[in-house]
């Protein structure tokens, strides 16, 4: 993995999200690529915490994006991997997040996962 294609991917993504620009969002992503996401058990109601395809993961962005107006991502830090990057950054509420991208030839993302900080009471 490329550290020049690392930093621009971190900054396009995080401006994407904060753009709230779901196609400009879903132009990182291969058409059938994978997301696994705790969040998708609660608002996609998919038990197994994955989806599959522009199609589907794209509804469920669509439906987190209009629940949560104001969502603004800090990246802290990019982590490069073999083919692979991993984004941590402050996301919704605060909480901290840390999203795995798994990326193809093409330099587009086929298998991402996202972790979370542990949520508190007082959050």
């Amino acid at each position: 993995m490329d550290n020049t294609f690392a930093e621009h991917f971190a900054s396009d993504w995080i401006d994407s999200w904060n753009s709230h620009d779901l196609q400009r969002i879903l132009s990182h992503y291969t058409d059938d690529f994978e997301m696994s996401s705790p969040v998708i058990i609660q608002l996609a109601n998919e038990a197994s915490g994955t989806l599959r395809g522009k199609a589907a993961v794209g509804a469920y962005w669509a439906k987190a994006l209009q629940l949560i107006p104001d969502l603004h991502f800090e990246l802290i830090t990019t982590l490069v991997g073999v083919n692979s990057i991993t984004l941590y950054y402050q996301g919704a509420q605060g909480r901290l997040a840390a999203e795995v991208f798994h990326f193809n030839q093409e330099q587009k993302v086929t298998k991402a996962f996202a972790h979370y900080s542990l949520l508190t009471e007082s959050s």
